[in-house]
């Protein structure tokens, strides 16, 4: 897997952890057992009752056990989201 991720190296992508987290930056770096490292990235809190929450983490390490997904983000679509009005229920962790 670790060869399919050189493609996104500077890239903006989003990955979803296996806590439910949703952490969305640029990935600048990785190692062999999908330790990531993100530049400019934030955590999007998602809630059924607001819009989402943009936390800035700015430069963020993900360990590789808790990377559930990763995929790259189009960034013209996501510019064009207004995440003050989608509502949804956060994720649940990775149950074992």
């Amino acid at each position: 897997m670790a060869s399919a991720l050189e493609s996104y190296v500077n890239r903006m992508v989003s990955i979803v952890t296996a806590d439910g987290r949703i952490i969305v930056g640029t990935l600048k770096g990785f190692d062999q057992t999908i330790n990531l490292i993100l530049d400019e990235s934030h955590e999007r809190v998602y809630s059924s009752s607001q819009g989402v929450e943009q936390v800035v983490l700015g430069l963020y390490i993900i360990r590789g056990d808790n990377v559930a997904v990763i995929g790259e983000l189009d960034d013209d679509t996501d510019n064009g989201l207004d995440f003050n009005n989608i509502h949804a229920e956060p994720l649940n962790a990775v149950t074992h």
